[in-house]
């Protein structure tokens, strides 16, 4: 197995500039991070990058946007080169009465804001990312709003880096 191989399965990256390495994965879900934190959206939030997505119930009154770094599948690209698709969660969730239909959907119209602001771009902190697909499951997570009243949508964001 060569250097180049070993660096390709740790999944690291150079930034450039700075002589460390830095996850692919994790660089993109931070640049994720920073797009949605610069965005304009009809609710405000602070977007966080997070392992594990979990909070009290009480604190979920406040609008949560987090970015969880997902997978990545790995591809040839050319002799030298290869692409790592790399896909982030951004999930939205906030605690809501089920019964008020306008909080819920003023939360699945920013869903879509987001989904908007992210489709088809380039990340400013991650240029050399390019965007490949978003898929939007669950659209909501009835049970959450059943069981513990809180609406939840996730995004699955996949971007492409050639290394």
């Amino acid at each position: 197995m060569s250097a180049r191989d070993v660096g390709n399965l740790e999944g690291e990256a150079q930034q450039e500039g700075q002589g460390q390495t830095m996850n692919t994965l994790i660089s993109v879900a931070d640049a994720v991070v920073a797009s949605l934190n610069d965005g304009s959206f009809s609710q405000s939030f602070t977007a966080e990058r997070k392992y594990v997505p979990v909070f009290e119930l009480p604190d979920m009154e406040t609008l949560r946007v987090t970015v969880v770094p997902k997978s990545v599948s790995i591809s040839a690209a050319a002799r030298d080169s290869d692409f790592f698709d790399s896909a982030v969660d951004v999930g939205v969730q906030k605690k809501v009465n089920p019964d008020e239909l306008t909080e819920i959907d003023a939360l699945m119209n920013l869903v879509e804001e987001i989904i908007d602001h992210l489709r088809g771009k380039r990340l400013d902190a991650l240029p050399e990312a390019a965007w490949r697909a978003i898929a939007h499951e669950p659209v909501f997570a009835p049970e959450h709003l059943d069981q513990v009243r809180q609406f939840t949508s996730v995004l699955t964001v996949t971007y492409r880096v050639r290394r």
